[in-house]
């Protein structure tokens, strides 16, 4: 039997413009995305077999078909025509439901690692191609590093970004996705000249105030004004930018250096509600 320990990180949407709704039903995006250094830990055992069991230290995290990192697992034998007894463990550390691409990041961890442990050699390639099937974002964990995504979120091209630092707030609850795209206006015409968005001489901190956009997150503050609430507490501890990410309801603020960032860390810790995560992270990539 084989076992590995895999980082599996999370991810902030820098921008995330809704472009329209596309004929197949989902929605044609711009985003450009970070990982960063807040981390999911999985643990993968193969041996000889033919199973699928995943385990969280987390009881809401569902251990059948319907996780994400299970269904990487079945994809990956699959696509390398292989039988194997696989052992999937999650430690959770990012917020579940919160925007910042916790499952998906796990799925990518399962499909890459797998690859490493049964040394089936799939080229990164085949890997991205095959990961899109299970979520729009699951690619991007798979190409590892900052990108600008385009399509339904699954086109990406990689570019370099200044390696931020980043303190995270969850406001402890969910929020649907679906739910958010629903209810999305897409009667405002997008005209920002979505290409210089990854040109990373923009990224600097003079800019990063007016590059910072989300479309979702008009959507949510409206029904969560917590949301509009960090973030005005992130810009009064010096935040450069705050913005929410994804579909939410996490918000994060870019702050201009690593102690200004572990500042407003330490300060948010110890005034927010108990049930407010708050996370400090680096850019990486």
């Amino acid at each position: 039997m084989s076992s590995r320990t895999f980082p599996s990180p999370a991810k902030v949407n820098l921008v995330l413009r809704v472009i329209r709704k596309r004929e197949d039903g989902f929605h044609e995006l711009f985003s450009v995305m970070q990982p960063v250094s807040l981390y999911d830990y999985i643990t993968i055992e193969v041996a000889e077999g033919d199973s699928i069991s995943v385990s969280s230290d987390r009881s809401d995290i569902p251990s059948d078909s319907s996780n994400l990192a299970y269904r990487a697992a079945r994809l990956f034998l699959d696509l390398a025509g292989i039988k194997r007894k696989v052992g999937i463990h999650i430690q959770k550390n990012i917020p579940v439901g919160g925007g910042l691409g916790g499952g998906s990041s796990n799925a990518a961890t399962v499909l890459t690692g797998l690859n490493e442990i049964a040394g089936a050699g799939i080229d990164q390639k085949a890997l991205l191609d095959a990961s899109s099937s299970l979520g729009s974002d699951v690619p991007f964990f798979v190409l590892k590093g900052a990108a600008k995504a385009t399509g339904r979120g699954e086109v990406l091209e990689k570019i370099t970004l200044p390696r931020f630092n980043y303190v995270l707030v969850n406001p402890g609850f969910h929020v649907s996705t679906a739910w958010v795209y629903n209810n999305l206006d897409l009667t405002k015409k997008v005209e920002d000249n979505i290409l210089s968005y990854s040109e990373a001489g923009l990224w600097e901190g003079g800019n990063i105030t007016r590059l910072l956009a989300n479309d979702l997150e008009a959507v949510t503050i409206k029904r969560y004004p917590v949301i509009s609430e960090l973030k005005k507490e992130l810009a009064g501890l010096g935040a450069l930018g705050a913005l929410m990410s994804g579909s939410g309801p996490t918000v994060f603020g870019i702050f201009p250096d690593r102690d200004s960032a572990l500042s407003a860390f330490n300060s948010l810790k110890g005034s927010l509600d108990k049930r407010f995560p708050v996370f400090f992270a680096e850019g990486l990539g």
